[in-house]
This record gives C-alpha cells, structure tokens and sequence, in this order.
C-alpha cells in the first residue's frame, strides 16, 4: 500500500476528551474515528490489525474443536424472557420495540441465542460435546463509555459456546479453553496478561475467570500474591484476616451528640476506626429489599460480596426514608435493635469475630460501646459471612504475604454456566436410556476491539504504538527521502515491488514529505520494521534498517533488504507463536 492513497490522516496533537495513551494514538494514527459517544469506525489501518486479531482467534478456536456460526444482533425479547434474563439485566440492555409491536433487544451477549440455536439441531448425547463461536458486533448501552476502544458501547466480540453431558466433560474443556486464551494473547503480542478467579456476574455460573491485560488505565483492580499464586479480582478476593478476641465488657449506651460517620464517633470516644462497627444498608434494586450491613469500622463492604450472598443482581445505598421505614435511625443504626423480619441482617467477620466494638444505638445522638456479638446477637436471625473488601497489604490467603494491588484491562472471560440457561430454556438431550437431561454449558468471550487497544497500551513509547509482528497492519515500513533526487523514488519504488512480490506487507510512504513529518507519521503508524532509501544511503548502494522498538539505524545493502526483511518477519513470528 503506497501512502499516497491510505485513507486516514495523522493528527498532531492530542484529542481533547482522551484519557488513556490507546485511546490518544488509535486516534492520531488514523485507526478510529468516533460517530457518537461510545461508537467508533475503524478505518483501513485500524481494520487490518482487528483481522489480524480476529485471524489468530479463529485458528485457536478450530484448534479446540470449534465450529464457526453467526448469530443475529436483533433478538426477539421473548428468548431473554426464558431465561429471566431480559427484566434481570438493566438499562445496559437496549429493548426497542419493532414497526410491528413486537418487542425487541440488541444483543450485548448471546447465550440466549445460542441455546435457541443448539436445542434446535442437537438432541442426543451422541452430538455431544460440541462447541459454536462467532466474531459479531455487540451493544451495551454503557452510561459512561470512555478510554475510547476501552469501554465502547458498540464492539465486536468473539463469544463461543460449549455444550456437555456433564460437568467433569465440561471441566475438562474449560481447561482446554483456558490454554487457547493463552495462547492467543501470547500470539497477539500482550506482554502482560494474567487469568484470575472472577465474579460470574450477570453471566451466571460458580466458576470463572477473567484475563486481565496489566496496565495502569484498566478499569478493573486485581489483588495478587508477590509470586501470583494467588490471583483474584477485587470483586471477589479473600484474605487470610485474622481477628483477635478479648473478654467481653459490659454494654454501654454513650451520648454522642451529632456524631454520625465513623471517624465522628471513633475520634469523639477516643477510639480507633478498627473498634467501631460501621452499619451500612443496601437495596435490592429489582426486588426493592432492604440489606443491612454491619462491618468493622476500618473495613468497607464489598458489593460483588453481599449480592452474590443475597442472590441480587445489583444492589445500590438505601436513603433515609428507606432506612427508617425498616424502624432503623439513619447514622445511629444498630444490629442490636432490629427486626429481622423487616430487613435483612448480614455481618461480616470482622465484625462478628472481633470484641468490644462501638455500633450505633438506633437513638439519635447514642451509640453502644463493647458489642460482642456472640454475647448480644446470640441466636439472632443474621448471617455471618465475608462481605469486606480486600485491601492492599492484607495478608494473601494461601502464602500469607501482603497482596499487592495492581490494574487491569478485562480482554476475555470464560465461565462455567452450568444448567443457568438449558434448563430454563429447556435445550436437553437424551442420554443412552432415553432419559432426558439438560445440556451442561460453557461460554467464552474476547473483546476483539478492547484487545487492540490494551496490546497498544502495554507496548508504546511516547511517539505511539509499538505493533506486534502478528497484529501489526503491515509488517514494513519503507520511507522514500526526497525521492525527486538521486535515483531514489525509482530505486524504492523497485524495493517496494520487490518486498510485495516475496510476501512482504509493505507500507510505502511515496509522498515525498521532508524528514521529520514522515518519521513522526511512521512513530504513530508502530510497523515494526523500517527501511529508509535516501540520496546518503543510496549512493553507497545501501538502505538504512531500524525496529520500531529502537533508535537505532543500521546499514543493509539494498539487494540484500528483501531477504533480511522476511528473516526479521520469521523470527519475530516464530517467536510470538512459540
């Protein structure tokens, strides 16, 4: 491809809204232009990398026995309803209704499409295993999109789809899966990629996990052990706490006048945060339950936690009227004093395992001192359990080391669903007696767009990307410097014939800018290798080398360049597919 005609100009400076280095150099190097909010076209560079990637996927899934479908965007809602799925999910999902009334839905998943589509051709377990995948275009109607191709409301995902006799043959594949993910973001060329244990979600399903690109823009925070046995997102990440128990004083009721947060109270009674209970209420926001929960004061709930615990899908604070309609004081509130008939009450360990804390009296101005809840809640109607959110320095569950903190971009999931959507949907096959079961499912998903962008973010330098081998748009870059002099626009325009002729994917920058504009253009555009003919190297019959990667030039000679141009592309090749 000879510049002249690539549509998809380099910009200068940096666009106003972008946050995240992808999002600023996907922009300036001519890959994306954005339509709306959240919605984005790929332009002729940007589109060549997502086939690259989409290419390599394709070659892992066939190598797992996959077997390529596609599925429609538009759903009727009518399927999400056999699931549950369509009043469950919120306002991310976009129902319309069609010129003809009917209800309508534009897929952000697809189980419930696949279901439809398996139950339909497979009946015996004869048929089975099996696995289906598709490349298609998704929706979510995202209320913050941001970090450009990060967090989009259009995308394009690869989701695949196995179904089982039982859940060992499903294990068994899960792993399978796991490997071909791996594999895939080794040959895509992510530096850093880990699989941690994840929340299943909306997905539904008890087993998951979530392959997290590490770069400091991710949205999601990941707690590992210092040699990452231990991996977990902070939505579902435990730690080996250990909280220390002391005689039981008696309990006390203390004004505390206009003290209601808990650094109020603790700096009022001349106490630490840790000898406090913090009383903190959620709302179920399909059903409208009420949770009350108490953890210690230097603790903070975790919301993943308490909903997968109350099987709620969302959860969000409950205000003050919702609080006091329960019969609690909103600030004062107290486990010691409320009816669990009217909410529901779930304290977590370091409040039920801990001695002499101070808790709310539910009495405006009061509070209690040395609750124990062994002693003042015995054979209450409460549920014990870990709703605290792990925190950076607590100590990992299986080494004992302090966890560290880190982020990350999610570019793929699998999950375990189980029976969630065969059973419901009523997609069974009969096994060798003629019995009837449901099919035992797996899903797997990869942001294909989100995956380009999180490559980009963890291989750049300050001028812009630094494109893998395998996903690169081309694999050569040649530059003509002043090409009207010395022979050279002929002598390169034969190089260029030349690299095309053995297999090469040459990018021919043929327009005759001065220097310092076309290496900046070449910097944004990240090929991973460079060839520059100019009247200096030309008339020693060489051409200049250098990598992407580095500053550094050296000298080839100008008959030898296609040759060491396809020894560089094999190597680099070989070594991202190892």
């Amino acid at each position: 491809m000879r510049m002249s005609r690539l549509v998809g100009r380099r910009i200068k400076e940096d666009p106003k809204d972008a946050r995240t280095v992808s999002h600023k150099f996907l922009i300036r190097g001519g890959y994306v232009r954005p339509v709306s909010a959240g919605i984005y076209s790929l332009l002729p560079i940007g589109k060549r990398i997502v086939q690259k990637i989409e290419a390599i996927i394709r070659e892992e899934m066939n190598r797992i026995d996959g077997q390529e479908v596609l599925m429609p965007v538009v759903l009727p809602a009518e399927l999400w309803e056999e699931s549950g799925r369509y009043q469950s999910v919120g306002e991310e999902l976009l129902r319309f209704v069609d010129r003809n009334g009917k209800r309508m839905l534009l897929a952000m998943t697809h189980e419930e499409a696949i279901v439809q589509l398996v139950r339909s051709e497979v009946n015996s377990y004869k048929q089975l295993p099996v696995m289906l995948y598709q490349i298609q275009t998704k929706y979510r109607d995202e209320a913050r999109p941001r970090a450009g191709m990060i967090r989009v409301r259009e995308f394009t995902m690869k989701d695949a789809y196995s179904f089982h006799t039982s859940q060992e043959d499903l294990e068994a594949y899960y792993r399978r899966a796991h490997a071909a993910y791996e594999r895939i973001f080794r040959r895509i060329g992510m530096k850093n990629v880990l699989s941690i244990e994840s929340n299943s979600g909306m997905m539904g399903g008890k087993v998951s996990h979530e392959f997290m690109a590490i770069c400091e823009c991710g949205e999601d925070t990941i707690f590992t052990s210092p040699d990452y046995t231990y991996r977990a997102n902070r939505e579902i990440a435990v730690a080996d706490w250990k909280f220390e128990k002391s005689a039981p004083l008696p309990l006390e009721k203390v004004h505390t006048p206009g003290r209601t947060s808990i650094e109020e109270v603790a700096q009022f009674l001349g106490v630490g945060p840790e000898q406090t209970g913090k009383a903190v209420f959620f709302q179920n926001v399909q059903s409208g339950d009420l949770m009350f929960a108490v953890i210690r004061g230097d603790f903070e709930v975790n919301e993943s936690k308490l909903g997968n615990l109350v099987q709620a899908p969302e959860l969000k604070f409950a205000d003050d009227e919702a609080i006091r309609a329960v019969g609690c004081v909103p600030g004062y509130a107290s486990p010691l004093s409320v009816d669990p008939a009217r909410v529901r009450i779930v304290i977590d360990r370091s409040a039920a395992e801990s001695s002499n804390l101070v808790v709310g009296a539910n009495e405006p101005d009061y509070h209690y001192r040395n609750f124990n809840f062994d002693r003042d809640l015995a054979g209450a109607a409460v549920t014990v359990a870990d709703i605290a959110t792990v925190r950076e320095g607590d100590p990992c569950p299986l080494t004992g080391k302090p966890l560290l903190m880190t982020r990350g971009i999610e570019v793929g999931n699998i999950f375990q669903l189980g029976t969630k959507y065969s059973e419901p949907m009523h997609c069974d096959y009969l096994d060798r007696d003629g019995k009837s079961h449901p099919m035992v499912m797996g899903c797997y998903g990869i942001g294909v767009g989100r995956s380009m962008a999180a490559v980009l973010e963890q291989s750049c330098d300050d001028y812009g990307p630094i494109w893998p081998m395998s996903i690169a748009p081309y694999q050569v870059q040649l530059c003509a410097l002043n090409p009207n002099r010395d022979g050279v626009g002929e002598a390169a325009d034969r190089l260029y014939e030349e690299l095309c002729a053995a297999g090469v994917e040459v990018l021919y920058d043929d327009r005759g800018e001065k220097a310092g504009f076309m290496f900046s253009d070449a910097d944004l555009l990240g090929i991973p290798l460079r060839l520059v003919v100019s009247p200096k190297s030309l008339a020693e019959g060489k051409v200049e080398f250098r990598r992407r990667v580095s500053r550094d030039t050296v000298l080839l000679d100008l008959a030898a360049a296609t040759a060491e141009m396809q020894r560089q592309i094999a190597l680099e090749l070989e070594r991202l597919n190892a």
